[in-house]
């Protein structure tokens, strides 16, 4: 079994959050592979505890997938100021006497998006709408190394690293079975507050949950990495909530046209066309445009729009939703069947780094401060009564059930095999018996010893 079949076998996902199946994306040969360890987003511990604890098994996978990619160039980039985290990973080096390079990044967001991370280590730009692989890089998440780790080994992804912060006693680590109630992570925690609303996640990128049955059905998947507990009425819930409609009115009324929402761009930076002031200028009368080639034109560039949130949540004087717009104008694009053409060969601004978005200014914007340069020191192994375990943990189609409901499974079998094309393995994660199965997942109760 080659590196990719172990990979497909293990039913290895991208872990940094996008999910796209590792199988897929290691089938290709390039020259520059690229570990993502910057931890894109504040308060999330994750990475930085893998890359301390776990820095042998990771140099490992990477000379692997190196050496399957052929690349002549391996590279972990994560942030300068992670000083224990280098440390442990140049130990890991030295020991291994492996090349690889520790690229050192400034601390700002998004440093951990894979199109800024490539434009950094390389110079390169990836193109509009375009792949790393576009100009010849592979970036991959330190905890998806890990996981191709224990695939070449035969052991598949059953288990998830997590961090919990926010409201919490104190921010942990936690090592938990794929499916663990999400509640039951922040129980672990020690919530402070009573109310609480979620983010999976990130707090620029992760998904929201306020409502009660959302948390309360909400499970850990192969692509949780953090889970941010806060009050429910905090200021990010609150401006989530905005209606289009709203915003719409807004960008009329208080749009100064100061265009920091697209001097602050990240992929305005690195050369993409990408100027939200524009589209946040024209929005008003964007319902009254009825030619497609117009409607093109005025507003094609929120195709290139990456809602990292930067213009929104810290770039624009008037607190104004320039992402939620182009969100709103991208659906448009589709429901138009508007082709938006795409500069294949984009350079990067001369500013690319005079204007990058400083972490600890964001947080302050974010009302997070109080959460800030909080840090977890230990991780519990948490293993709970039940699993659910949806078959679409991944980018592309959904797993297909092989087992049925009253089988006994051990840890590790397979409940779900990818299906034909874009999908993922999916593996009990506890032992027990399937107590429910349906084309959305398999419930799994576990074995009493």
């Amino acid at each position: 079994m080659n590196l990719t079949e172990a990979i497909k076998a293990a039913g290895v996902v991208g872990a940094g959050g996008a999910g796209f199946p590792t199988h897929v994306k290691l089938n290709a040969k390039a020259e520059c592979l690229i570990v993502n360890a910057a931890e894109c987003e504040p308060l999330i511990e994750t990475d930085k505890y893998l890359c301390r604890t776990c820095a042998p098994q990771i140099i490992q996978a990477v000379l692997a997938v190196k050496e399957h990619l052929g690349a002549n160039r391996a590279v972990i980039a994560l942030k300068g100021k992670y000083a224990q985290e280098i440390s442990a990973l140049d130990k890991a080096i030295r020991e291994a006497a492996a090349p690889v390079e520790i690229f050192q990044m400034g601390t700002f967001y998004p440093a951990g998006d894979e199109q800024t991370m490539v434009q950094q280590v390389t110079g390169r730009s990836v193109p509009e709408r375009g792949l790393p692989l576009d100009v010849g890089c592979v970036v991959d998440n330190v905890g998806t190394m890990l996981n191709i780790y224990d695939a070449l080994a035969g052991r598949p992804v059953v288990e998830k690293y997590l961090s919990v912060v926010g409201e919490v006693k104190e921010p942990i680590m936690l090592r938990v079975p794929v499916g663990t109630p999400v509640e039951d992570c922040v129980r672990a925690a020690e919530p402070q507050i009573a109310d609480y609303a979620l983010v999976i996640g990130g707090p620029m990128m992760g998904k929201q949950l306020t409502d009660a049955d959302a948390i309360r059905n909400a499970v850990v998947t192969k692509t949780t990495g953090n889970i941010v507990v806060l009050p429910r009425d905090h200021y990010l819930f609150r401006r989530a909530a905005t209606p289009l409609e709203t915003i719409r009115h807004q960008t009329r009324s208080a749009c100064i046209q100061c265009r920091m929402c697209t001097d602050l761009c990240p992929r305005y930076l690195i050369g993409h066309a990408m100027h939200p002031h524009l589209i946040m200028r024209n929005l008003w009368r964007e319902q009254e445009v009825a030619d497609s080639a117009e409607y093109g034109r005025i507003f094609g560039e929120a195709a290139n729009c990456c809602d990292c949130g930067v213009c929104e949540m810290f770039a624009c004087p008037m607190q104004l939703s320039p992402r939620m717009v182009n969100q709103y104008v991208k659906r448009q694009l589709r429901e138009k069947g508007i082709q938006v053409p795409r500069n294949s060969q984009p350079q990067a601004r001369a500013e690319v780094d005079q204007r990058h978005t400083p972490t600890d200014r964001l947080v302050s914007r974010l009302g997070l401060s109080a959460y800030y340069g909080l840090h977890a020191h230990e991780c519990r192994t948490l293993v709970p009564d039940e699993v659910f375990l949806p078959f679409s943990q991944h980018i592309g189609k959904p797993a297909q059930a092989v087992r049925q409901q009253g089988d006994t499974v051990e840890q590790g079998d397979v409940l779900a095999q990818a299906a034909e094309g874009l999908s993922a393995n999916i593996h009990a994660s506890i032992s027990g018996v399937i107590t429910e199965i349906t084309e959305k997942g398999a419930r799994i109760r576990g074995r009493k010893e």
